[in-house]
């Protein structure tokens, strides 16, 4: 496509400027027609590999029904009877597709690496936190050593039963959480 643009005959007489603007707009044109653009996947397509169309319906009318019982038009047992339904549903699904990637695990080894690896994401890093001089902390060393207090208190014989005081503890060991605690 580019190599049948006649360049020395059509930049004759062209300025650099004007010669680099139209070699420019003949390269997006046969980049447009060469290469294929793919479209971004929709949330459908980065749905559960257990949620069918038909079970994506039933959690809709789940939905509807919560916002019916919240508007005062569905009693909470008619609720919760549909929450069970669906939560039955949902188990089956996810039961029913994890055997289906065990059994084809040998001819289809891809799909059944991907389901793991989605299982094992996990979020390994911890805010910044403040030390009992207000500064931050940043580094993994430094949040090792803060926290290392607070978990000698947790698993200590001496600590208290759970009074229902969120974040005394942290605040006992001399931490707290940079956004103002667990609240």
């Amino acid at each position: 496509m580019v190599e049948s643009v006649p360049w020395e005959t059509v930049l004759k007489g062209k300025g650099a400027q004007e010669g680099w603007s139209y070699f420019k707009e003949e390269l997006s044109k046969a980049q447009e027609k060469a290469i294929p653009r793919s479209r971004k996947t929709s949330r459908w397509g980065r749905r559960p590999v257990w949620l069918n169309r038909g079970l994506w319906l039933d959690l809709r009318e789940k939905r509807k029904v919560y916002n019916l019982w919240k508007r005062g038009l569905v009693t909470y047992e008619q609720y919760q009877a549909v929450v069970k339904i669906c939560r039955g549903k949902i188990r089956r699904a996810k039961a029913q597709a994890e055997l289906n990637l065990a059994t084809t695990v040998k001819d289809n080894k891809k799909s059944f690496l991907q389901y793991i690896n989605k299982k094992r994401q996990a979020r390994e890093n911890i805010g910044p936190l403040m030390n009992e001089a207000g500064a931050l902390v940043v580094e993994d060393t430094e949040k090792a050593e803060l926290l290392n207090p607070f978990f000698a208190l947790v698993f200590t014989a001496k600590a208290a039963p759970d009074s229902g005081d969120k974040g005394k503890g942290l605040e006992r060991a001399g931490l707290s959480l940079c956004w103002g605690g667990l609240g």
